[in-house]
């Protein structure tokens, strides 16, 4: 087996292990490990060792797969690049000197590389998602609260989820039949069937935008729609991460990333008054949102607007872009999956985004499933 570069594991496993095929597990290093280093990507948690495994990594140990390493991420999950002050930055091995995305970057690598085969990632405000369109695998955010959060070191408690990344769409099913096991899971929709709203396509760059129009009209009938964004809610995202990192910050700040300690002193920063109006802002969004989906089975979306960013990118400079369509589904709780629709000039991968209500993961997956199996049979524009 090849040797798995610098700055994707944080802590590997023993490789003598024995592994049955297709069941080797990669967990970012958020999510406790019984016995086995759980940093968050922080020094200060450089030696934290758990008793007790997030309740997402037993079902999953339960059912076969065997932990190969906990990877690497953007310091306490807060960052979109996966540069890590203290770890290393995570490579891409699909779109090598881009950047992996962040901040599950090392569970995406991880896959992209081979050496993992089912991963576990968290989404705040796309840490699943960017990162899988970022390497060129496939990234499942489920509804707010399915997958459980116990075991995981918080970010913003409102807005995180966990979920699973694999290299298709088959393995995020099969992953979410083993984290959920009372939903059926039934995952088939009939290609060309749905009612499809399609948002921000003329932000994105040229080719990106024609694949993902030719992608969402392969899932059924388009209607463009005019998608709100949710303006005025980072205040309420910001105080959550406050309140995780208050005692924290001023005991050990200096353990801290530059870039991360930047974004913990704004959002220390942000006043309740700030905070209570972006929390009205975000139900009032959600309202919008459902208004404007109207009768929609799913929204399509680019995961990105753009290709992987540079691995040496200022992530305080592209962090508003790059969150841009994903951040929404985060603020909303909506499941939502992204998966690769094409690859650019220079073999960085281009991705769509499948969004549902709340509650329709089963569709969502079910339309990926869809259209990954037309994409591979037909040729994007």
């Amino acid at each position: 087996m090849e040797p798995v570069p610098p700055g994707i594991f944080i802590t590997q496993c023993d490789p003598a292990t024995p592994v049955a095929p297709g069941r080797r597990l990669a967990v970012k290093d958020l999510f406790d490990t019984a016995g086995v280093r759980s940093t968050y990507g922080s020094a200060v948690f450089a030696e934290h060792v758990p008793t007790v495994s997030a309740s997402a990594v037993t079902r999953l140990e339960q059912a076969g797969y065997v932990m190969v390493g906990k990877t690497n991420l953007h310091e306490f999950a807060y960052g979109i690049t996966s540069q890590n002050d203290h770890y290393g930055t995570v490579p891409n091995p699909a779109a090598p000197g881009r950047s992996s995305g962040g901040s599950s970057g090392g569970s995406a690598a991880a896959l992209a590389g081979g050496h993992a085969d089912l991963a576990l990632g968290t989404d705040t405000g796309g840490s699943i998602r960017i990162p899988a369109a970022c390497c060129g695998i496939v990234g499942f955010k489920p509804t707010f609260g399915l997958v459980a959060m116990d075991g995981v070191f918080p970010l913003a408690a409102s807005f995180d989820h966990a979920g699973p990344m694999a290299r298709d769409v088959d393995g995020c099913v099969t992953a979410m039949r083993l984290l959920v096991p009372e939903r059926a899971w039934s995952t088939h929709v009939a290609l060309g069937s749905l009612k499809v709203a399609l948002a921000w396509t003329e932000l994105a760059d040229p080719l990106i935008r024609e694949r993902v129009a030719h992608a969402a009209s392969l899932l059924g009938v388009v209607t463009p729609v005019d998608f709100p964004e949710p303006i005025g809610t980072l205040p309420a995202f910001q105080q959550e991460i406050a309140d995780v990192h208050r005692d924290l910050y001023a005991e050990f700040g200096e353990l801290y990333g530059e870039s991360i300690g930047i974004k913990i002193e704004r959002c220390l920063g942000v006043s309740e008054a700030e905070a209570t109006l972006a929390r009205s802002e975000r139900e009032r969004y959600a309202e919008r949102a459902l208004t404007v989906l109207g009768s929609a089975d799913v929204l399509v979306t680019p995961t990105l607007a753009f290709p992987a960013p540079a691995s040496d990118v200022d992530e305080l400079e592209v962090r508003d872009s790059v969150v841009r369509f994903t951040y929404p589904f985060d603020v909303l709780g909506w499941p939502a999956i992204a998966l690769p629709c094409g690859v650019g000039v220079g073999g960085s991968p281009h991705s769509i985004q499948i969004v549902g209500r709340p509650g329709s993961d089963e569709l969502v997956l079910a339309a990926a499933a869809a259209l990954e199996a037309a994409l591979s049979a037909t040729v994007a524009p």
